[in-house]
């Protein structure tokens, strides 16, 4: 007998929205917008103790993680959550990198011990792939316990206490954690469009390293990379709707002429093409977590997510900075911070372009 996968459920459940609320709340108290601008300063604040608080207070750096790996044993779903809320706070915290990237990539390869203590908050991780990357192809080499080679613009490396990392070995790709503290491992933080999320240069020069006992490495990369791409889309999804919400709740406010300026007719027509994009966003980033929540269909899910995501978030921050006129580009004003995001993030994963030649492959569209 073939058991058919539950029906999509775009809505978020009560457990989704007090999550949401939760995460909100933190990133309301202790993510402030003049705190989050402050990561452009030197040198910037210190907000570990906020990732401190996501991570182990509230659990949420296990929440992909199962029951019995010390995890809560959640799904997408709740983490598409998280993520959207990150997008809405442009929250300058290693959740995608760590909870999301390194963890499921371990997880998928079967090192236990590393994802316990990922779990618990004791420790953040990286996977050391460019953050453009969409599938793995690895430069770094493995011999005799070490790995040698230079990955550059590594999402979240700078803070990692351990490092995973792809290599070539004498049986191919293979998966290797490294202590980003032992010697020939060179991290160099680099200047990023987005400096709410840290790129750094990894080089390792003979680093001691552990293989990870893994049959199929190459699965487990791509389970963590797509999983990722389908999330980033819901981190898409929050700096769009902050940047619908925070343009609308202006145009209402202000006036030119002796009238609100969102009573003309052309802001009208561009805010309600805008609201129309986002909702549609809104329904991709939820579908693709469903699905990879039910395991049903989430390759092309993940890619039209991504694929739609992306655009519209860059496209609703352009038009957050415009119609807020001249203090929309202002340094002052938090408009900037999510222009960026969007635009860092569209690349990121793998660019639209990318996803939506891989959606033709899946569907069987013939190549141009």
């Amino acid at each position: 007998m073939i058991t058919q996968p539950a029906a999509a459920d775009l809505d978020y459940s009560d457990t989704e929205v007090a999550l949401r609320d939760s995460v909100r709340r933190l990133f309301s108290d202790r993510l402030p917008t003049d705190v989050v601008m402050s990561s452009y300063d030197n040198p910037a604040p210190d907000v570990s103790g906020v990732w401190k608080t996501l991570a182990v207070d509230l659990g949420l750096a296990g929440l992909l993680v199962p029951e019995s790996l010390g995890g809560a044993g959640a799904s997408a779903r709740e983490a598409a959550v998280v993520c959207e809320e990150i997008g809405r706070a442009v929250a300058p915290v290693p959740y995608l990198s760590s909870a999301v990237l390194a963890t499921l990539a371990l997880l998928n390869a079967g090192d236990t011990d590393t994802v316990a203590r990922l779990a618990e908050g004791a420790i953040t991780a990286a996977l050391v792939v460019p953050f453009s990357a969409a599938a793995v192809d690895p430069v770094v080499t493995a011999h005799d316990g070490t790995v040698s080679g230079r990955v550059d613009t590594v999402a979240g490396a700078a803070e990692a206490d351990i490092l995973v990392v792809p290599a070539i070995g004498d049986d191919g790709t293979e998966l290797h954690v490294v202590e980003s503290t032992s010697p020939g491992v060179h991290v160099r933080p680099i200047l990023a469009l987005d400096m709410t999320r840290p790129l750094a240069d990894v080089e390792f020069t003979a680093a001691p390293a552990r293989r990870v006992d893994t049959r199929d490495p190459d699965h487990a990369l791509r389970t963590a990379l797509r999983t990722a791409s389908a999330l980033l889309a819901s981190e898409q999804l929050g700096v769009a709707q902050w940047c619908f919400d925070t343009t609308l709740a202006y145009v209402k406010d202000r006036r030119q002429f002796g009238r609100q300026i969102g009573s003309y007719q052309a802001i009208k027509h561009r805010l309600a093409d805008l609201w129309l994009e986002v909702s549609s966003a809104g329904a991709a980033a939820r579908y693709a977590a469903d699905t990879i929540a039910r395991d049903d269909d989430a390759g092309i899910a993940a890619h039209v997510a991504a694929s739609y995501c992306g655009d519209t978030a860059v496209r609703a921050a352009e038009e957050c900075v415009q119609l807020h006129g001249g203090i929309g580009m202002t340094w002052e004003y938090p408009a900037h911070l999510y222009l960026k995001r969007a635009k860092a993030d569209q690349i990121a994963l793998g660019d639209g372009y990318w996803h939506r030649a891989r959606l033709a492959e899946l569907v069987g569209l013939p190549p141009n």
